[in-house]
């Protein structure tokens, strides 16, 4: 009875510690798939602070909460099932899908600069009544979750794409630890941006010379954040979508473009021994955002051409 007590332990214990190095794996998985997808998180992290834009501040929190959650809902419950059953079923056609995301991306990316540089953009002067009512905030919550869902889905994409190969069960674990862990840094993160000015006018209101001279600082600085997020936002947009687009046409043989800049980038990097990694990054990372230009940009002609041919 004690044998075989002793051989059940042990393999009780040898269970446990598949299950912990099972554990370990997906973890490490899940970070890998997670990096991939950071350039979309920048611009998903970048987009997000508009949208509570006006409101009183003690409204700014409960509304990232509410996005938040509504991305999570996006991930979890429509996108999450989708990518599964695709990868299951169908995987042949998560490239397209990517290199279509990829596309959409580039077009963003491509419209704001055409906005930043022609000024045709609409800013909306809504009065304070406006800004404070129910309606609007819900219509601000909507749109913020209707343009997270197109974010998200490219992230969860390029994040299944770097785990096709795992088990249907360990995929879909990735998948969700991946959907927390980015919602959590994204909407954590954008929560600190938008309550920074508040901060910042608490300290420079009260207590000593220093903490007020920081809390001046943090406000004066806010302007130039919010600036620098659009700036990187669109940059991130038109180089994730120019890698996606590169890597994509790589998978169906036709990978001359990636491979020449990866070439260029490896050259430049051995340029300059002290910064090989940077360097290589930074080529890279042009030649994408480049591509993504070369892609977004006749989108966007071809879009306002017809717009005007419609007026």
């Amino acid at each position: 009875m004690s044998g075989g007590l002793v051989a059940l332990l042990d393999d009780v214990a040898a269970i446990a510690k598949l299950a912990a190095a099972s554990l370990d794996d997906i973890g490490a998985a899940a970070t890998k798939a997670g990096v991939k997808a950071v350039g979309v998180v920048v611009d998903d992290t970048a987009v997000t602070p508009r949208y509570v834009a006006g409101f009183q501040p003690q409204r700014e929190l409960p509304i990232i909460w509410r996005i938040a959650k509504g991305s999570l809902r996006n991930k979890l419950l429509f996108i999450l099932p989708a990518a599964l059953l695709l990868s299951q079923f169908l995987p042949a056609a998560i490239t397209p899908l990517l290199m279509l995301g990829g596309a959409y991306l580039c077009f963003e990316g491509a419209e704001k600069l055409y906005e930043a540089v022609s000024g045709h953009h609409e800013d909306g002067q809504d009065s304070a009544e406006t800004l404070a009512s129910a309606d609007h905030e819900e219509k601000m919550v909507s749109g913020a979750i209707r343009t997270d869902f197109i974010l998200s889905a490219e992230i969860m994409a390029i994040s299944l794409a770097e785990v096709a190969d795992q088990a249907f069960v360990s995929r879909a674990l990735i998948l969700v630890v991946v959907a927390f862990v980015i919602t959590l840094l994204v909407y954590g993160v954008v929560g600190l941006i938008v309550k920074m000015d508040d901060f910042g006018l608490r300290l420079a209101s009260g207590g000593s010379g220093t903490k007020q001279a920081l809390g001046r600082g943090l406000v004066r600085a806010m302007p130039v954040v919010m600036g620098a997020l659009s700036v990187i936002g669109t940059a991130a947009m038109l180089w994730v979508g120019g890698h996606i687009i590169l890597d994509g046409l790589d998978h169906f043989g036709l990978g001359g473009p990636a491979h020449t800049l990866h070439e260029w980038a490896l050259s430049a990097g051995h340029a300059v021994p002290a910064l090989e990694g940077l360097v290589e990054w930074l080529v890279e990372t042009l030649g994408s955002f480049v591509v993504g230009l070369l892609v977004g940009a006749p989108i966007v002609a071809l879009l306002h051409l017809r717009s005007r041919g419609q007026h």
